[in-house]
């Protein structure tokens, strides 16, 4: 099963670069954020056409997260099932593609330390971990991928100087993704390149992408039965160049199903 995520910075503005690379890489299951989109405009016909199942969980002009499947959409779910009030925002959906439970998640930015949106970004990874200790194991097929605006260490910055005092990069921030992980997930694109100098947003401005000043903050995080099954990690940046691309790369994986009798 090939996998991938990609924030897509406006599906309306980006859909033909989608459509393009979907016809071209041909993903099992892709999770995209930041559609910014309401239900109600999301493309369902234009990817059935490509032969993809589609579900969606949007707001409009901000936010919003899909989840695109060629090998099944089912048991979907929206947000956090933990008992609180819903979240205000359209940043989370579930759902099974193939027999492996799959998550596309957009987590909150932040703005700046200590503002409203940071205490928010914090309290929301807080009832991710939450969600998955009431709704899922560590032994299943799970794999929780998005754009998390955190960088987990300082190997996923161009310059961890450059990010002195801003968000993405505060403890509090990292802890907070540790604590995500250490519930049961594992980062296959950490494990298996440990050197750093992989990124997967680049801004749009100063020529950053030429320059190579990134940041990884696009990551997918499986658990321990699903990561022994990971044959390649792979960051598309060919999909970061041309015309009107997004700011952030697609990030992918392939799991051998075959080898627990899933495929």
């Amino acid at each position: 099963m090939l996998v991938a995520t990609w924030n897509v910075n406006s599906l309306n503005a980006r859909m033909p670069r989608v459509e393009e690379w979907l016809a071209e890489v041909r993903p099992d299951v892709l999770c995209i954020q930041e559609t910014k989109l309401a239900d109600s405009a999301f493309p369902a016909l234009d990817l059935q056409r490509l032969g993809y199942e589609s579900v969606h969980h949007g707001q409009g002009r901000w936010n919003g997260v899909a989840i695109i499947s060629r090998v099944g959409i089912e048991d979907v779910v929206t947000g956090f099932d933990d008992g609180q009030p819903p979240d205000p925002d359209a940043r989370a959906v579930w759902a099974t593609c193939g027999g492996v439970r799959v998550a596309s998640l957009y987590v909150p930015n932040g703005r700046e330390v200590d503002h409203d949106h940071y205490r928010y970004k914090l309290d929301w990874l807080g009832r991710l971990r939450a969600h998955l200790e009431a709704h899922h194991r560590p032994d299943e097929l799970l794999v929780v991928m998005g754009d998390w605006n955190v960088a987990p260490t300082d190997l996923d910055v161009w310059s961890p100087q450059a990010f002195e005092g801003a968000t993405h990069v505060t403890p509090a921030e990292r802890a907070a993704i540790a604590d995500v992980v250490d519930w049961g997930l594992v980062d296959t694109m950490r494990a298996r390149y440990p050197e750093g100098g992989i990124y997967t947003f680049w801004d749009y401005r100063n020529g950053d992408f030429h320059k190579r000043r990134g940041i990884r903050i696009d990551y997918l995080l499986a658990t321990r039965p699903l990561a022994d099954l990971a044959t390649a990690d792979l960051v598309d940046r060919n999909a970061r160049k041309g015309t009107k691309p997004s700011d952030h790369a697609p990030v992918l994986a392939w799991y051998d199903l075959d080898a627990v009798g899933a495929g």
